[in-house]
């Protein structure tokens, strides 16, 4: 027999996102460290692809001349990567409960700069979903040149994908992206292995089984600029590395071992691919080409065809690109939740922020993130270029403050470490200077953006907090109890027209109370009917069940006002009875959800000005009256006489 209405929905959404689970079942929930590089590391793997790519965009206006300038600016950014690594790792060890960089600046540098390292990562966050959704569709339409003009729903599809298998669970998500994950890995690194190999056998002049297209002619000379701007939009490839640090209660025991080799793996990965194809770029002659524009290609997509041709092998190395791509989105799904929830404990966000749902993940966070990476999606119709500046800001915002609190964290204590201070040290000052220039050079690019809503974003989180602390001020617990008699309220019951929803507020009243008044409002179209059903069956039901007759308060509305009438009589009845409770009863019905809107909102309306006008002496009661059980209501309220009904309240 099945259940009843109100307990449909929950079926659905068992079927739809799996069991509830229980939070005794969280350990059960926990990733191991291979598990943990797809469901953390796909945005640091991810960005091997778009991160040579952003730089050698910025160099093609030097044509062929700017592959010589591939592995010196990646061999860099991989030497600053290692520095960032080592930091990380001693932040795993010193804060596993998370919330890595946040957690670092609060605890070394102060609110203020723990609350600026949280926004630049959440900007980050929201920033990496949509760079790599949108690098993974790019990958696809470089193979698929025809579903360029669709490039944003499918974006969009990506991301309501991710957003769906996120809220079933980590352990969920860790299922799901390690098969990809592992092909990514695997084709990339065989793209780089050949590679190596065939420049090793042809002498150091390889022949492109598919020839990439012939590099622009020089438009300008290399100058330090031009580097420093290519330098900056490189290090998007470093993004991703503080993943783990803010996700550390989701590995399994030991938590700190397994995210430390977690970490390992995910920068070790990155590393050699990201040399690999600086590598192997200028013997093949692979120049970017310029996003957005008719026969674009992406890099990996010209260096496989050069490497392996366009054969079956190139599309599952295509396939795995534009899966690891999108799905390198996932790094925020699992640390951007983990964050409001930190910032929510420490009052910054609403308290929603850190519940999990049903399968223990933080359901308003992931929410929140899709929302907002829609928005940027549509708004910069899926483009990667044009997201890309605004990218790297918050990243590299988040390594200075983090390493920089972690050279405080190395000099105080009883176990200080000078080396490690040293460490953290040249890495804050790596990233730091590396911060400004990308700030510099990607500034009317976009980055100005960033640097806009950063500090606003942080503003609205310190005006949250401030009014949080305020609201535990206001009720924060009282230093003994003190609840004194005092005399029952007066019942206002707000009745249009006498029925059955009139009859159960009425009802609802006399329990409170036997002192009640019954409120209705005439207008030009119900003159005279409530006064007429008073006298003849209101008031005879009333003395049958031996209850003290209500007062009846009959208002004039010539401007056919009805709420603001009522809410101007409880206000002058507070101010008539100094000291007593105002108890407002509203009937209202109740219809299914999804035809709600065709009844009358009077009872929201008044409940909403009663709620927001702050009179604290007036209660506000709802009695509902459910339109999808009104058979059933109907016969019940016929079969309840008013002598059965209590007549008085004990006094």
């Amino acid at each position: 027999m099945p259940g009843p209405a109100f307990l449909r929905p929950v079926t659905i959404l068992d079927r739809l996102l799996g069991r509830r689970l229980a939070s005794s079942e969280d350990q059960q929930e926990r990733v191991s460290a291979f598990a943990g590089v797809a469901v953390f590391g796909l945005d640091g793997l991810g960005s091997a692809a778009y991160g040579p790519e952003a730089a050698l965009t910025v160099l093609i206006p030097l044509g062929l001349a700017g592959l010589g300038f591939s592995l010196p600016i990646l061999g860099l950014i991989v030497v600053l990567l290692a520095i960032v690594y080592f930091s990380y790792r001693q932040t795993i060890a010193a804060y596993p409960t998370g919330a890595g960089s946040y957690t670092v600046a609060k605890e070394n540098l102060g609110e203020h700069a723990g609350l600026l390292a949280a926004v630049a990562l959440m900007i980050d966050y929201a920033l990496n979903t949509a760079v790599g959704i949108s690098s993974g569709v790019n990958a696809l339409i470089s193979a698929l040149p025809v579903l360029q003009p669709y490039a944003l729903w499918i974006c969009l599809l990506v991301l309501a994908l991710l957003t769906y298998i996120n809220l079933r669970g980590v352990r969920e998500s860790a299922r799901v992206f390690l098969p990809p994950t592992a092909l990514f890995v695997l084709c990339l690194g065989a793209v780089v292995v050949t590679g190596v190999v065939k420049i090793v056998l042809a002498g150091g002049h390889p022949q492109a089984v598919s020839p990439p297209p012939p590099a622009p002619e020089p438009q300008e000379q290399a100058n330090w600029w031009l580097l420093l701007r290519a330098f900056a939009a490189g290090c998007t490839a470093m993004t991703g590395v503080e993943a783990v640090s803010n996700g550390i209660q989701a590995f399994k025991e030991p938590v700190i071992d397994t995210a430390r080799r977690c970490l390992t793996l995910i920068v070790a990965i990155l590393a050699f691919l990201l040399l690999g194809v600086a590598f192997v770029l200028p013997f093949y002659h692979v120049v970017a080409t310029d996003p957005g524009k008719p026969g674009y290609q992406s890099l990996l997509s010209l260096v496989t065809a050069a490497i392996w041709g366009r054969g079956f092998l190139y599309y599952v190395t295509i396939a795995s690109i534009l899966a690891v791509l999108s799905l390198s989105a996932n790094t925020s799904f699992a640390d951007f939740p983990r964050l409001c929830q930190r910032l929510a404990h420490d009052g910054f966000l609403p308290y929603a922020f850190g519940l999990r749902g049903r399968r223990l993940v933080f359901t308003q966070g992931i929410c929140v993130l899709a929302v907002v990476t829609s928005a940027l999606l549509i708004i910069f119709n899926g483009v990667t270029d044009r997201l890309i500046p605004l990218f790297a800001v918050g990243a590299f915002a988040t390594f200075t403050l983090s390493q920089a609190g972690m050279v405080r964290h190395g000099l105080k204590g009883e176990k200080r470490s000078h080396v490690s201070a040293f460490v953290n040290g040249l890495g804050a000052c790596a990233t730091g200077g590396a911060l400004l220039v990308i700030v510099v050079a990607k500034f009317i690019e976009g980055a100005w953006l960033v640097v806009i809503v950063l500090p606003c974003l942080y503003a609205v989180m310190l005006a949250i907090k401030k009014h949080s602390a305020r609201i535990a001020r206001e009720i924060e617990r009282a230093p003994h109890i003190s609840l004194q008699p005092s005399e029952p309220p007066i019942a206002v019951v707000f009745v249009d027209s006498w029925d059955c929803v009139a009859q159960k507020a009425l009802q609802a009243a006399y329990t409170l109370t036997p002192e009640v008044e019954v409120l209705h409002v005439e207008r030009e179209d119900n003159e005279g009917e409530l006064s007429k059903d008073w006298r003849q069956v209101a008031r005879q039901s009333i003395g049958e069940a031996k209850l003290p007759p209500p007062k009846l308060v009959l208002l004039k509305s010539p401007y056919r006002r009805v709420v603001g009438l009522i809410v101007e009589h409880v206000w002058q009845l507070e101010r008539d009875n100094p000291g007593r409770l105002i108890a407002v009863v509203v009937p209202e019905l109740v219809d299914r959800w999804y035809i709600s809107f065709l009844n009358n909102q009077r009872a929201a309306i008044l409940k909403t000005l009663l709620l927001f006008n702050g009179h604290p002496r007036v209660l506000i009661i709802s009695v509902p009256w459910y339109l999808e059980r009104r058979t059933r209501a109907r016969r019940a309220v016929r079969e309840t006489s008013w002598e059965t009904f209590p007549a008085r309240l004990d006094r």
